[in-house]
Order: C-alpha cells, then sequence, then structure tokens
C-alpha cells in the first residue's frame, strides 16, 4: 500500500521559516502536508507530479475579496473563485455586510447569514470565509454570537458611508445600508462596534489575538467636499479625477479617528485596509508609534501596488480608495521593502462591463467602484517585487502566512509546513507574458492592468493536495471549497 497519496517533485520550494527556496520534494496525505523533504522515493506515493523547476509558494491566502458585491453570490462564488485559483489563490475571504448590493437586504445577520452561506454552499473552487460588517445596533449585538455559531472572527468597518455612497455622494444613507429608523452610521457607531468586537474577544478568551476589526478608512465629509471641488473646478478627467475628489489626507484623518476610537474602547487588533498612499501610511506609523499597546496591522492592494491613476487602462480602474499618482505607487513599494507592510490583497470585486459604466461611459464619476484582479495577485506580487528585491520568503508571508495568521487560519493555511492544508501555487519564475482580460476565468470582460507585461506566471494550483489548475488552465469543474469555520481553527 502506498504511504502518500502525492509527492509533488522537482520544485524549490519557498518552505516556512526559510529565507531562502529549498530543492525538497512534498509529501501529502488526505490534503495535508506531511513530509517536506529531499529525495523522497516516488514509489511511494499513488501519484508524482513534476513541478518543472518550479517555485511552489504556499496558496495565496486572499484576505480582501468581495465575492457577490455585483453579481448574484452563487455565480460570484463559481466564477470568482476559478479565477481566484487562476491566480493561485486557494483561500478567499470576502467582505459581505446588510444593505444594498449582496443580497440587498438588511435585518439580523441571524437570519442574513445562514443565506450567505447557503448561497455560497458547493460552488466555491477554493476554501473560503467571510468578514461581515456590523451595520446596526443589532447587528452589533450579534457579534459574540457569529464567532461561537458561524466561527466569523473578522468584522469592518466602512468608515466613508458616512454621508457616501459605495460610488460617490448619497442622499439617503439608510436606504442604502437598509438600516433601521433612527439610526445613523456615523462615528457613534464605528465605536460600538469595536466595543462589540471587543466584548466578543472578552466572551472568547481563546481566540481573543483572532478577532479583530478590519476598517476601510476615508472620511465621507473630506470626500463629499473636494468631490463637488473636482467637478466644479473641470480641469481633471478619468482616474487622476477620482483621485483627487478622494484626497489621500481623507485616508490619513479617517486612519488617525480609527486608531484614537481603538484606543478608546481598548480594542488592541485593528486592521486597517487598502492604504494607498504615502499619507494613509504615515498616519498609520504615526498612530503605532502613540498607541503602541494596539496591534495594526497594514494592508494594501495588488492594484494599488501594480497600476497608478495616470497609466491604468481606462475608467474600468475605478476603485475605493482610488488608484493613486506614481509618487504614491513608489511609496507603497518603499513602505513594503521596509517591513511596514502585513499583507496584499487583490480587494477583488467583479463587476461586468454592462453595470460598471455610465453614459457617458469614460465619466468616472458615472462608473461603479471596483474591479477584480485576485488572477494577478501572485504573479503581480513576484514579477515587480523580484525586480526591487522582494525575497519569495517575503512574498510568501505577504500573501499567505500573515493574513492567514490574523485571521484565525494559521492552524491550516498559509505556510508550506507539515500538518497544514497541501495548499500549493507553482509560479513560473521565467515566463513573461502580457495581461488580456479576454484569458482571465474571471466574467469580467476589461482589467485596468490590461498590457501589462508580467514576468512570472502561476502555472498550476493545488487545494489541499487536489490539482485545480494545471499548465495554466482550470482543470476541474468540480467545486471543492469548503466554509472555513474559524472558531475551531488555531
Amino acid at each position: 500500500m502506498s504511504e502518500l497519496d502525492l509527492i509533488i517533485t522537482n520544485v524549490s520550494v519557498v518552505v516556512d521559516g526559510e529565507s531562502e527556496p529549498q530543492s525538497v520534494d512534498i509529501g501529502i496525505v488526505d490534503g495535508r502536508f506531511v513530509r517536506i523533504e529531499a529525495g523522497l522515493d516516488p514509489a511511494l506515493a499513488v501519484e508524482v507530479v513534476d513541478g518543472g523547476g518550479k517555485v511552489a509558494f504556499p496558496g495565496v491566502v486572499d484576505a480582501h475579496q468581495h465575492w457577490g458585491i455585483y453579481n448574484p453570490l452563487p455565480e460570484d462564488v463559481r466564477t470568482e473563485s476559478r479565477a481566484s485559483a487562476q491566480g493561485g489563490v486557494t483561500t478567499s475571504l470576502s467582505y459581505m455586510r446588510s444593505g444594498q448590493y449582496y443580497l440587498n437586504k438588511g435585518g439580523p445577520y441571524a437570519d442574513f447569514f445562514p443565506e450567505v452561506l447557503a448561497l455560497s454552499d458547493g460552488n466555491a473552487l477554493i476554501d473560503y470565509a467571510y468578514h461581515l460588517a456590523p451595520m446596526s445596533k443589532e447587528q452589533i449585538g450579534e457579534i459574540p454570537a457569529l464567532v461561537s455559531e458561524h466561527g466569523v472572527t473578522s468584522f469592518k468597518v466602512f468608515m466613508f458611508y458616512g454621508s457616501h455612497g459605495l460610488h460617490g455622494r448619497s442622499d439617503d444613507q439608510s436606504a442604502f445600508l437598509m438600516t433601521p429608523p433612527g439610526e445613523r452610521y456615523d462615528y457613534a457607531h464605528f465605536e460600538f462596534v469595536m466595543r462589540g468586537v471587543q466584548k466578543a474577544r472578552e466572551a472568547h478568551p481563546e481566540l481573543a489575538d483572532q478577532i479583530s476589526l478590519s476598517l476601510h478608512c476615508e472620511t465621507a465629509e473630506i470626500m463629499s467636499a473636494y468631490t463637488k471641488l473636482v467637478e466644479e473646478e473641470g480641469s481633471l478627467t478619468g482616474l487622476p479625477a477620482y483621485s483627487a475628489s478622494r484626497p489621500p489626507h481623507s485616508e490619513g484623518l479617517a486612519v488617525t479617528i480609527a486608531s484614537y476610537l481603538a484606543h478608546e474602547t481598548q480594542l488592541p487588533t485593528i486592521n486597517l485596509l487598502h492604504l494607498t498612499s504615502r499619507k494613509a501610511v504615515e498616519a498609520a506609523l504615526t498612530m503605532a508609534a502613540a498607541f503602541p499597546h494596539i496591534d495594526f496591522r497594514r494592508e494594501v492592494t495588488v492594484g494599488h501596488l501594480l497600476a497608478d491613476c495616470d497609466t491604468a487602462h481606462g475608467v474600468g480602474g475605478k476603485v475605493n480608495p482610488p488608484l493613486r499618482p506614481r509618487e504614491d505607487v513608489e511609496a507603497l513599494w518603499g513602505f513594503l521593502l521596509d517591513g511596514k507592510i502585513d499583507w496584499v490583497v487583490s480587494d477583488h470585486a467583479c463587476c461586468k462591463e454592462e453595470l460598471k459604466f455610465g453614459e457617458p461611459k469614460e465619466d468616472v464619476f458615472l462608473a461603479k467602484s471596483g474591479f477584480g484582479g485576485a488572477e494577478y495577485l501572485l504573479a503581480g506580487m513576484v514579477s515587480e517585487g523580484r525586480k526591487r528585491g522582494l525575497s519569495f520568503a517575503r512574498i510568501a508571508e505577504l500573501t499567505a502566512t500573515n493574513p492567514a495568521q490574523r485571521y484565525g487560519l494559521g492552524g491550516r493555511k498559509g505556510a508550506i509546513r507539515i500538518g497544514l492544508d497541501a495548499d500549493i501555487a507553482l509560479v513560473d519564475t521565467d515566463h513573461t507574458w502580457t495581461v488580456r482580460a479576454a484569458e482571465s476565468e474571471s466574467t469580467q470582460e476589461y482589467t485596468p492592468f490590461e498590457g501589462a507585461e508580467l514576468t512570472a506566471k502561476v502555472t498550476d494550483t493545488f487545494l489541499r493536495g487536489k490539482q485545480i489548475m494545471t499548465d495554466g488552465k482550470v482543470t476541474t469543474d468540480e467545486p471543492g471549497g469548503l466554509y472555513l469555520n474559524r472558531s475551531g481553527v488555531s
């Protein structure tokens, strides 16, 4: 009888704890890593895969996606999990909330979230979990139950929703968010969300380090004023206009407010999402120095590292916060190389052309916000990071290890380590190719990265030891992805 289900050989493995890739074989049993060593006898395994000299990274833990935001949730889970697998992503953590978009309904999560899980079940090609945003007083009260009953350990605040909608100004906040009469989504609500998350940490001390709050840091009042200024002045158009309408100091101010509220509420586990500018990261670092008792984590997206508002391909690059000028892109890389950024994500939000663009199509203020990108996350990080001296070990930390540990998946995901799920992305680090939206598994027909030249490509993806992409093609239609209940994952 064979000792192993699968051996992957002829690979350079980014092994957890090693600074350089190792020339070792990978042995897998029942979907887990059981042997990582040189010279495994092929006769020990039921199946042997020759990795062709490629680099084996841990499967990407993409900690920021938006399944179901613009398309029906079951459809989006099916197609966008395929796009994720195409990019070496084996675990998606997707943001979900009540209100317009997503399921287009309000009410308690006791009713809402089981529906989310039912609509997702049996549709994902990769493993997945959800972050939830408490939008009402009732939902804040549900946080401890969401931890214990559904294993949700991460929550979110959208700071700009105070007087802004998803795509711009909003005159009717309650209708957009579907919040109860008399309630407001404002700084006081953010404070009470923090208190609710801290209450859950106290109720579940064994999970306290894994229960955290993430914040989209932009300031609604600043954005509303600057949007009016940009539109009235009229000299800017397209993505540069959108960047100017949501200026970097709006991010910095929101970071500062969020950080003080975390201090006030004694909530130490704070994640600052998709920081896009020098000012935003500088504010985050200033707050970390001011409040050393808070365990801040700082996130950037691959979109903000690969594209800028002047060279991205069209208005399809509209996203919140916006793509920035090149000087901010270079600043983000500098912070990343200095170890000031904790993880990199895609912020994948598939929005098809028919919904994305207004009329006229080139009016950025009429376009919807968000675009896909999971299929370019690891390839983009290896391509651009290697040019800048970023090690493969550090890329693995940024794309897999660090988010897995923060979000309660470190006992199963995020590293090539004995005992963990055998999630692997094989990368050909000598493959130059051009990004074309038409070649993506996503149903989104465009990409702001169109025409970009990358110098590394994900060729093969394994989820818990099963090969779901082979030689650059997703090779299974079987949706074998599992929902990850994090209350029982160390």
